[in-house]
């Protein structure tokens, strides 16, 4: 049987390398293409897409998805959840988790890829038992990374808890692109051996060694791969989707994907990418394999984001310095996995202790809630030294912290019942709060401005 295909060009592709501004009328120049080429699914949602679909494109994510189910009846469509926190960056009660949930599989898509920051199943309950609930397919991605903790034996362990909790397919995440092939040869072999459940491979092209993993993945029996498009794959973003099915082609692992389609949204997908180059939001350097982060155990989305804040402080030469720092701050604080979240947080606190001359002088807000327990368990233990100076005798809490949240749902649809027309403006504002309800305010002036517009002409012409 052939490997499957997740294409991700409308989802990671464009996240990676143009910060998630496909706009929802470029993406469905494309989707009818995609839908009839053949693959296993299209990630097309979640991630940063909701964020930036309401903060930058001035449109609605609900009704994207609604437009891009209609586009594509063919397909299976796939997104991207962190768990308790959503599609934001703190947690949320367990009801609102179960609302957006029931709301994501309403609107059109089928597969749920839910994981934690730090791989801390608690954090994983709600999501994957709301979408049991209302029928659809929850994926359970492992945050991979190296560390001594992270062990082979560490993620099978995780993987055999996932099987017992309900998850229904599992994703190896390797969201920095730092997994080496020989290292998914072993971790998929041993993962087939000690878990039933599908298995699929996500990685990234940064560190210049992700056709190669994906290939030792599919050697070793790995079920499905994501990869992208070719206009959106490679540099930060998926391996290219038509290469690997040409180096598959007449194997046992053929895809059979129908290429003729694939060619057809490449063009479309080609006329966007320039477009994004002449107007300089796609960076070339997006493009470029950086084997750094092989090095540092680095995302590259991390790696750009240090140059910015260090640019912003006239202090690029200490960017070396920020590197090296980077591990023993996650040394510090239990090994985190370098991803959304703890990614910028661990960043952000290494440029700190540089630029202060002092460890830990100065520390964001998100790192002294990490230490007292409010993202999760840590995936070893924290180096109390550390704790101590950040907190002090604050209290640190083992339990789950979504256990404290009370339900949110009713009181914010209550606070902007008047803005708010449906459960999903509710689900938008209670995520982003403050540029959901500029944009809902906007919809609002609009629609009673065509309104206006519609009696005056009626008024014109004689009407009524």
């Amino acid at each position: 049987m052939g490997v499957k295909i997740v294409d991700t060009c409308l989802r990671d592709g464009h996240q990676s390398l143009i910060a998630t501004r496909l706009s929802t009328e470029d993406i469905l120049k494309v989707a009818t293409h995609l839908d009839k080429a053949g693959y296993h699914a299209l990630e097309v949602w979640g991630g940063a897409t909701f964020d930036a679909c309401l903060r930058f494109l001035d449109e609605d994510p609900w009704e994207r998805l609604r437009l891009i189910r209609k586009a594509c009846p063919n397909t299976k469509l796939q997104m991207l959840f962190r768990g308790q926190n959503i599609l934001g960056y703190r947690h949320y009660s367990d009801e609102l988790v179960e609302k957006f949930v029931q709301k994501s599989l309403e609107n059109g898509i089928d597969i749920i890829r839910v994981f934690d920051a730090l791989n801390d199943i608690r954090n994983l309950k709600s999501a994957i038992d709301a979408c049991i609930k209302y029928g659809g397919h929850c994926q359970i991605a492992l945050s991979y990374t190296t560390s001594p903790v992270h062990t082979i034996q560490y993620y099978v362990e995780l993987a055999k808890e996932v099987e017992k909790l309900g998850g229904q397919s599992l994703c190896i995440k390797d969201m920095a692109g730092v997994l080496l092939p020989d290292a998914a040869y072993e971790l998929v072999s041993e993962l087939k051996a000690n878990c039933s459940l599908p298995i699929e491979l996500h990685t990234h092209c940064t560190g210049g060694i992700a056709e190669m993993t994906i290939l030792k993945a599919i050697e070793a029996g790995v079920d499905i791969v994501d990869t992208a498009l070719s206009p959106f794959s490679g540099g930060t973003s998926q391996p290219c989707t038509e290469a690997l099915c040409y180096v598959l082609r007449g194997t046992d692992k053929d895809p059979k994907l129908d290429l003729a389609e694939c060619r057809k949204g490449t063009a479309i997908l080609t006329e966007i990418k320039d477009k994004f180059l002449a107007d300089g939001v796609l960076n070339p350097k997006a493009l470029t394999v950086n084997p750094r982060i092989l090095r540092y155990q680095v995302p590259g989305g991390m790696l750009s984001n240090l140059m910015s804040q260090l640019k912003g402080q006239g202090a690029m030469d200490k960017y070396e310095e920020v590197l090296r720092e980077i591990p023993r701050v996650r040394e510090d604080l239990g090994y985190p996995p370098l991803v959304t979240p703890l990614s910028q947080m661990v960043g952000t606190q290494a440029v700190m202790n540089i630029l202060a001359g002092e460890r830990y002088k100065m520390v964001p807000k998100e790192i002294n809630d990490y230490l007292k327990g409010l993202y999760g368990q840590a995936p070893a233990p924290v180096n109390e030294d550390v704790r101590k100076k950040i907190i002090g005798d604050a209290v640190v809490i083992t339990h789950r912290p979504a256990d404290d949240i009370e339900p949110e749902f009713d009181a914010m649809k209550a606070k902007y019942g008047d803005i708010c027309e449906s459960d999903e403006d509710v689900l938008s504002c209670a995520l982003f709060e403050n540029v959901a309800v500029k944009f809902l305010e906007n919809r609002r002036k609009k629609a009673n401005k065509e309104a206006d517009e519609v009696v005056e002409f009626n008024v014109y012409i004689g009407g009524n």
